[in-house]
């Protein structure tokens, strides 16, 4: 009899495996959802002129999006710094450049590679794990590449913008589409554009997204206070057990 076939992992095993290996690196348990996926790929215009560069794309579900959203492969540059997932998106995304290189140096890793104009550049890194002047030097460096008309696409498992809103004043303007529930955990789409080209809010609509930040902030501190109320809590819950441990067992009837 032969040897039986073994069936290739999935790509949420494979994910899974990366994700152990380096935590920090990969920011996710899983890839991000189709429907995630198609939401951030529908911020981009096919029709736009420009290559369109995806950071940190991991298995291909959103560069699969953008296909399907009619970006042309050739039009793609897939930004991956694990080596696995460098190979994997060469061998199912033919036609696309699949470039292995650090995102977060973004000006060096595409220095003397990328030499054509850039449309869009799409994110699925998992920026809220680095300190806050690493987000918005990205966020510098793709726009050093796309130039006033640019858009950047990012998404998250945070209530709030991953480039802070302070940061982002008089450089960015950001926008949060409606929480993508149906991905595991929920995440939120945000799209950056310079002041001046991107779309304007009427005042009511400008006045909920703040309300709208106001409640995401409330809540974050809530959460926060809850955890370390919990923290302190579980602690007092052990020393108390320690201590009754050791009066219905003291040390001297110990065996």
């Amino acid at each position: 009899m032969g040897r039986l076939k073994r069936k290739p992992p999935s790509d949420e095993e494979t994910f899974l495996r990366r994700f152990l290996g380096d935590p920090k690196r990969t920011g996710a348990v899983a890839p991000s959802s189709p429907f995630l996926a198609r939401e951030m790929a529908r911020a981009v215009d096919p029709q736009a002129t420009g290559l369109v560069i995806e950071l940190g794309p991991g298995t291909g579900p959103v560069t699969k999006a953008l296909l399907a959203r009619g970006v042309r492969r050739e039009r793609l540059v897939l930004v991956e710094y694990d080596s696995y997932f460098c190979k994997l998106l060469a061998e199912r995304f033919a036609l696309t450049r699949v470039l292995r290189g650090d995102a977060y140096a973004l000006r060096d890793t595409l220095a003397g590679r990328v030499t054509q104009p850039v449309a869009a550049v799409v994110s699925s890194l998992p920026l809220l794990n680095e300190p806050p002047a690493r987000r918005l030097r990205l966020l510098d460096e793709a726009f050093e590449l796309m130039g006033p008309d640019g858009l950047f696409v990012q998404f998250t498992y945070g209530l709030r913008s991953p480039v802070s809103r302070e940061a982002c004043a008089g450089r960015y303007i950001g926008r949060s589409g409606v929480p993508v529930l149906r991905n595991l955990p929920p995440a939120s789409v945000w799209t950056y554009r310079r002041p001046g080209h991107a779309p304007a809010h009427g005042p009511k609509i400008t006045k909920l997204i703040d309300h709208a930040e106001r409640i995401g902030a409330r809540f974050a501190a809530q959460r926060k206070a809850t955890e370390t109320l919990l923290n302190r809590q579980g602690d007092r819950m052990k020393e108390f057990l320690r201590e009754a441990a050791e009066r219905l067992n003291p040390p001297d009837e110990r065996p």
